[in-house]
């Protein structure tokens, strides 16, 4: 393996190791929120059924649930903690916030699929799907935390909240699980599994490392940044 730009057939780090943990983790914890919490809102369904009864009980998976959901909450604490302190200490670039350029691009894409334009738009780090789709997760992951913590605790949240957020909280909580779930079901497996260009799998957030032929296409003016700069992709100034 190699992070040299110019060696066809080589294999560029796109991800560092922090990353490639920190994506299995969160398949994992994910994983067991989703069993845990759509088997309580759909405990009528026979899985539903059969699945409460090999944890144990409904209390078990309750208490499943909410070690899982406590464990997400330390997941996304590092998550912003680590991205804060790369940007002002270590300059990292700030790759994923969304900019006037992700809509042009989706409008230039957009027109490019109907013929419109001669080909698709440049994208650097991240393209504007996987930009939309992460603060889509992320702002979702703020509302799932923030209304688990009202149903774990609504005696302590209703001394500084009205009593009507604990209902509120309880729809939101299990709609929005579900929307994640979704979005994760159909866009993001799509994209990571089903995709033509990774099928069958897109292994680079597992093994670090893409394809050079790959970041060529589809991260073009990352890829040019790395060909003027030298011999290696600095994922540390990118996270």
């Amino acid at each position: 393996m190699t992070n040299h730009p110019d060696q066809e057939g080589m294999k560029i780090r796109r991800f560092s190791r922090g990353r490639i943990v920190e994506h299995a983790l969160a398949i994992v914890v994910v994983g067991i929120l989703v069993m845990t919490g759509l088997s309580q809102k759909f405990y009528t369904i026979d899985f539903s059924q059969w699945l409460i009864l090999k944890l144990g009980g409904i209390d078990n998976v309750r208490w499943l649930h909410r070690c899982a959901g406590m464990v997400f909450l330390m997941l996304i604490v590092v998550h912003i903690f680590v991205a804060m302190v790369g940007i002002v200490a270590r300059r990292w670039q700030p790759s994923m916030m969304i900019n006037k350029n992700d809509f042009t691009n989706a409008i230039h894409n957009l027109k490019y699929y109907v013929g419109l334009e001669k080909a698709p738009a440049q994208f650097d780090r991240y393209d504007f799907k996987q930009k939309f789709e992460y603060w889509g997760i992320l702002v979702g992951a703020f509302l799932m935390i923030f209304s688990g913590l009202i149903l774990w605790f609504p005696i302590q949240a209703t001394r500084f909240l009205p009593g009507e957020f604990v209902p509120a909280a309880k729809v939101l909580h299990t709609h929005q699980a579900t929307l994640i779930f979704i979005l994760i079901a159909i866009w993001h497996i799509y994209s990571a599994i089903f995709s033509p260009d990774v099928f069958p799998l897109d292994t680079s957030i597992f093994t670090g490392m893409i394809p050079r032929r790959r970041m060529e296409l589809e991260h073009p003016l990352e890829f040019a940044r790395m060909h003027e700069g030298g011999a290696r992709a600095d994922v540390s100034r990118s996270p």
